[in-house]
């Protein structure tokens, strides 16, 4: 990859569809992660305004250490970045106190992680709003069109995706090129939805280079049935993600009525 060259392309797209739109810049929500990382250097290098969130929601110290030491380091770079902190575990405690109990409270551990997310969503659109600013989406091409690893309505739900065409390693990439906290490129990958440190490997069961690896496997059109070992298993975890979470990256369907009905 022409990392240099990328990185312009990225940066310019981004400043002109911010120009076109008539919008004062971005907001992004920082996390402590690679993509966030990334995603909001890009977005401060097109010189426009940049509102970094912060927004723990009973969260592993390290991950908001490292957003808070990443955002510290763009202000030190950058003139047009500024921290926005959102303390969203109070908002996220009387949500749960107000809804229904459950028999199992382990029945919801997934709905109350994806809550997160979209409660964080919605913190982005509160600032977006408020300044005329466009919500930047931090996902890469692995998770958003290959195993479909994010919130819908979460950290799905944003006005544009700068770096969706990008495999985890060219994020990477770039990630070395523009200078982040090299605590960030060591840290393994996590959607910080659970309060604690476990990764996305963890959850998918595979790590970022394998599914890039399936992926492109499947774009060739290959099955499981080419492959042995670990490379089966992997692409049978690609493919599981994949044909599940099809409901995030297809439209919504829309029930069109046939034209006899409205006469």
């Amino acid at each position: 990859m022409q990392t240099q060259k990328v990185t312009h392309h990225i940066v310019k797209w981004l400043k002109d569809y911010a120009t076109q739109s008539n919008m004062n810049g971005f907001v992004i929500g920082v996390s402590g992660g690679i993509d966030s990382a990334v995603t909001s250097t890009l977005c401060t290098e097109t010189g426009l305004r940049v509102m970094c969130l912060e927004m723990p929601i009973h969260q592993a110290e390290n991950q908001v250490n490292r957003a808070v030491r990443h955002i510290e380091w763009l202000q030190k770079n950058y003139e047009n970045i500024e921290l926005q902190q959102v303390n969203l575990t109070p908002v996220f405690d009387s949500l749960v106190d107000s809804l229904p109990s459950v028999e199992k409270e382990e029945d919801r551990f997934m709905s109350l992680a994806n809550t997160r997310a979209r409660l964080r969503m919605t913190s982005l659109y509160y600032f977006a709003a408020l300044e005329k600013l466009l919500v930047a989406g931090t996902g890469n091409k692995v998770e958003d069109f290959g195993v479909g690893f994010y919130t819908k309505y979460g950290d799905g739900g944003v006005d544009l995706s700068p770096i969706a065409d990008l495999l985890k390693t060219e994020v990477y990439e770039i990630a070395e090129h523009l200078g982040i906290n090299q605590e960030i490129l060591d840290a393994q990958p996590t959607d910080g939805l659970w309060g604690d440190d476990r990764t996305d490997e963890d959850q998918i069961g595979a790590s970022y280079p394998e599914l890039e690896w399936a992926m492109h496997m499947d774009e060739l059109g290959k099955t499981a049935d080419n492959f042995s070992g670990r490379k089966a298993e992997v692409f049978n975890i690609y493919k599981s993600f994949n044909k599940a979470n099809q409901h995030k990256m297809k439209p919504i369907p829309v029930c069109e009525i046939p034209l006899n009905l409205k006469k």
